[in-house]
């Protein structure tokens, strides 16, 4: 709910928004009594764990995080407006309110573009209780205040003009209709609808498409004018900053704003208890059956809440979930889900299945419901269910932590549900849990009378089930301290050269290289990549079914240790690890921290050397693999990549690089047997030709001792030889139109293979090129006139991917739409190539995408998990960190001349191989 003046302030106290207006009131004294403080001065309210919370005169709150362990800083400034807060007319408002915010103020006229131009990743989201908006940049003062300043501007000064929402208001129906493509996602939404009679809970975010479409631009400023301003905001400072420079930069930028004088009136609507089961059903084109049951739960802040997230996780975790066991081990559904939304005020728990088509969704149903309410009584929930879900929770906490740019987003999430601080209650009372807290949540919200199905049934007699009200937070939060601060990180320039001297390089005993990157990291994290080269074209070609699901079998067990142990196992270590495979490589990714780290390493080695290789995991896998597969037989933008991908591939049936049609790849998937895997598994794979790459918190020698050990003396008696895959820069142009009825989202896809060297001369200017055109996010030129200026496209976007064994760069450029802009779609983003080619960059142009494009370089390399995959990377192609130093100094020194040749020469409409899907044929009727 919107807080007012007096409870915005309370609430960086710990008062709740809607505790009673007399506490409000003495906060408020308390404040006004200080009489000493200067607008501009942040007074600091309190620390936890490492991160300090100030506030201003005005109302605004701040939240200081500083980690030098990156060269990156964040700012988040979270709004406290969402689709709660919306009257009648607004549904939508909120989040339509947030693209408009990306479109300008006096000061700051082109947002997107001064963002990307310095290297940031940025965003705007929009959920039920907050609009967040932040950025991700190099670190450094002039950055994090032109952020600062950025984020103080448009709260306050954004244009909201009418032709601005005119082509912005499109785009929204676009990003509205591409959700309506989705039958999961309208039924999750039907669900919530359902479940509230009045609650805002029950209404879209995205928002309905009449009041998007209608929405006059004098509402939109009004509620701008009501919800955004100093005393609703809480702004987080995160990352390598200096917290002295910070505290004043902030004072200089929002320290001068005014709140008016008129307070929030707060939203007090309360959901009535639920007197009857309900029903929603959705019908719709599509080839998976979707069965779900939702329940009103205790807002976010309750102590409910954790064990509500704890049985959240003991249904639907995969695989020791009680509804996967009793659902897909079973096969009555292919894939199953549960979660429990967080909210400021009560919520709900979710379970969904996928079904088959040729399933019954009656006996999906059925045993949805049984499981959810019945199952608890004849098979009581046991500690180590609990003890599980507890781990996971805390597992995913603890990985978080070491990203502080995640984290900065999640104590934004926290704050919107009443105080930051949450975030580290909740942790408190996640590991008092117990299986007896558990089930007592289970018996008391999972029933028949708060359940919302796909169908009805009549009841004799009625059952109330009272959702509690969100909790006291200044009694619960009034002396709470926290825990002792996070190891933090030690300073790290990402520059490639620095990477590189700091690199250690070298080939293992047995084979496989090695790039080691040590560093002290926050929390001790520790990012690895390994990856192990196999087989031949001429040894795979009958067996690719077996190929591409050997890597997601082999992480279900190991001989010692079943899919569920074994998944016990990662989480007990704090670990995050996956495994894929394709034609030649199985690539292992792993995500832990330096005490857990021998440990898992020893883990990884039995994954490795002693798969389980279950047969009943591989059905399992098959039915959850073709079930996706299905679900895209009508999804336009599956329909369109693929293609256009089979339109580029010039191999037949008997190559390894052919590329199936959809009913081929499914009988591909559905033929596997496990004796094929095993065989494959056997033959092929081996521990001596491949790459190892690590970065963080580790001890280098220690490393490649365990790693040697745990590959020592696994051959395989076939050698490795590399599939080329060079390009077909042949193909002619074409156009395929696919027409998939009701899909309210169209989806336009082109692509172009190119005979280039990544170290050819023309390879960074035509990077330019690209980024210019629409690798350069919401500024490039595609987006400009596709997004911004027309409104045609929510998403719109072109990419070039380099393949520098084979010499060859692909193009690729994509799109959303509503099916009847199609043409007006593709004729604006072919006039944007045609103005680009005959017109070329400009010197301002060319210098601001050198600018953004090196800097988001910096940025990308800061992420530990994006070093260790860049290093791993090197190897393969028998380089280092040289090369990327060598292209950023191509791409700085690149000129007009240069970068207009590469476009002229490699970006042409007419040769793209195009396709676009939609439901063309009921847009045609309609006309």
């Amino acid at each position: 709910m919107a807080t007012s003046c007096v409870v915005a302030l309370s609430l960086m106290l710990g008062v709740a928004a809607g505790q009673d207006s007399a506490a409000a009131e003495t906060s408020t004294e308390t404040n006004q009594n200080d009489g000493e403080q200067s607008p501009k001065e942040l007074m600091k309210v309190t620390e936890i764990e490492g991160i300090s919370e100030y506030k201003l005169e005005n109302g605004v709150r701040v939240l200081l995080f500083p980690d030098d362990s990156k060269e990156v800083v964040t700012v988040n400034m979270t709004v406290f407006v969402g689709s709660r807060h919306e009257g009648y007319g607004e549904a939508g408002m909120a989040h339509l309110l947030e693209h408009m915010l990306f479109k300008g103020t006096p000061a700051h006229p082109a947002i997107p573009k001064d963002l990307t131009e310095r290297g940031a990743n940025f965003n705007g989201t929009t959920w039920v209780d907050r609009t967040n908006y932040y950025e991700t940049l190099p670190a450094g003062e002039d950055n994090l205040r032109f952020a600062l300043e950025l984020e103080a501007d448009r709260l306050m000064n954004s244009f909201i003009k009418g032709e601005d929402l005119e082509s912005e208001m499109t785009v929204v129906r676009n990003e509205f209709e591409r959700g309506e493509n989705s039958p999961f996602r309208v039924l999750m939404q039907r669900m919530q609808s359902a479940a509230y009679d009045w609650h805002n809970y029950g209404q879209s975010t995205i928002g309905n498409r009449s009041d998007i479409e209608r929405v006059p631009v004098v509402s939109l400023r009004r509620f701008y004018r009501k919800y955004y301003r100093p005393d609703n905001i809480l702004l987080i400072v995160a990352g390598k900053f200096d917290e002295s420079s910070a505290i004043e930069m902030i004072g200089d930028t929002f320290g001068d704003l005014v709140a008016p004088d008129t307070p929030i009136d707060p939203t007090y609507t309360t959901e009535p208890p639920q007197d009857g089961e309900r029903t929603v059903v959705l019908r719709r084109v599509g080839d998976v059956q979707l069965a779900g049951a939702t329940y009103h739960v205790p807002s976010g802040s309750h102590p409910d809440f954790a064990a509500v997230k704890a049985l959240s996780i003991v249904l639907g975790d995969e695989p020791s979930g009680r509804l996967y066991k009793n659902l897909v081990e079973t096969e009555i559904a292919s894939n199953v889900y549960a979660l429990a939304y967080a909210f400021a005020e009560p919520g709900l728990l979710m379970a969904i299945a996928e079904v088959p088509e040729d399933h019954s969704i009656e006996t999906a149903r059925a045993e949805l419901i049984a499981v959810l309410e019945d199952s608890f009584e004849e098979n009581p929930i046991t500690e180590q269910e609990v003890e599980r879900a507890k781990q996971q929770i805390l597992k995913q906490r603890e990985l978080e932590a070491a990203n502080t740019d995640k984290l900065a987003v999640s104590l934004s999430e926290w704050a919107a549900q009443g105080d930051w601080r949450l975030y580290f209650l909740f942790r408190d009372v996640v590991e008092e849990l117990n299986a007896e807290k558990v089930r007592q949540a289970a018996q008391k919200y999972l029933v028949r009378n708060n359940r919302t199905v796909g169908l009805f049934i009549p009841s004799d007699n009625a059952q109330r089930v009272e959702i509690p009200e969100s909790p006291d937070l200044l009694a619960k939060l009034k002396d709470y301290k926290g825990r002792d601060t996070i190891q933090a990180g030690e300073q790290f320039d990402p520059d490639p050269i620095k990477i590189e001297e700091r690199t250690l390089r070298g080939t293992l005993d047995n084979g496989i290289e090695y790039a080691l990157l040590p560093k002290q990291t926050r929390g001790g994290s520790v990012a690895l990549y390994l990856t192990l080269r196999f087989g031949t074209a001429e040894t795979m070609i009958d067996r690719l079914g077996a190929v591409e699901l050997l890597g997601i079998l082999m992480a279900r067990g190991t001989e010692s240790l079943d899919y569920q142990a074994l998944q016990d196992e990662l989480t007990r270590l704090r670990a995050e690890m996956q495994l894929y495979s394709t034609p030649g490589l199985l690539q292992l990714s792993l995500k832990t921290k330096r005490e857990y780290l021998g440990d898992v390493i020893a883990l990884v080695g039995d994954v490795l050397r002693h798969p389980r290789l279950s047969g009943d995991e591989l059905e399992v896998i098959k039915r959850q693999v073709v079930t996706g597969l299905q679900q895209s037989a009508s999804e336009p933008t599956a329909l369109a990549a693929r293609a256009v991908k089979r339109e580029l591939s010039p191999y037949g049936k008997d190559d390894i690089r052919y590329v199936q049609t959809l009913d081929e790849e499914i009988e591909m998937y559905q033929s596997v047997t496990i004796d094929e895997v095993k065989s494959l598994y056997a033959e092929l794979v081996g521990g001596n030709i491949g790459e190892l790459s690590i970065v963080g918190d580790f001890d280098a020698d220690e490393m490649k001792s365990q790693i040697e050990g745990i590959l020592s003396g696994w051959e395989s008696d076939v050698p490795y030889v590399r599939v080329d895959r060079p390009a077909n820069s042949d193909a002619d142009g074409s156009l395929a139109t696919i027409n998939t009825p009701d899909k309210a989202n169209a989806f336009f896809y082109s692509s172009l293979q190119m005979d280039l060297a990544d170290t050819d001369p023309g390879y960074a200017p035509l990077v330019l090129g690209n980024f210019i055109l629409g690798g350069g996010g919401l500024s490039s030129r595609l987006a400009d006139r596709v997004r911004q200026q027309e409104g045609l496209s929510y998403t719109v976007r072109s990419g070039l991917s380099a393949r520098a064994k084979d010499d060859r760069v692909d193009l690729t450029i994509y799109a959303i739409t509503n099916p009847e802009n199609k043409d007006r779609l593709m004729e604006a983003m072919r006039e944007e190539i045609v103005r680009l080619r005959d017109g070329g960059v400009t010197e301002d142009e060319l210098a601001k995408a050198k600018s953004a494009y090196l800097q988001a370089e910096r940025v990308r390399r800061a992420n530990d998990g994006s070093l260790a995959s860049e290093l791993i990377q090197t190897m393969f192609l028998d380089r280092t960190m040289q090369a990327a130093a060598e292209h950023d100094r191509r791409i700085e020194s690149a000129s007009v001349e240069s970068v207009n040749e590469a476009i002229r020469r490699y970006i042409d409409w007419e040769k793209l191989i195009k396709a676009v899907a939609g439901d063309f044929e009921s847009e045609a009727t309609e006309q």
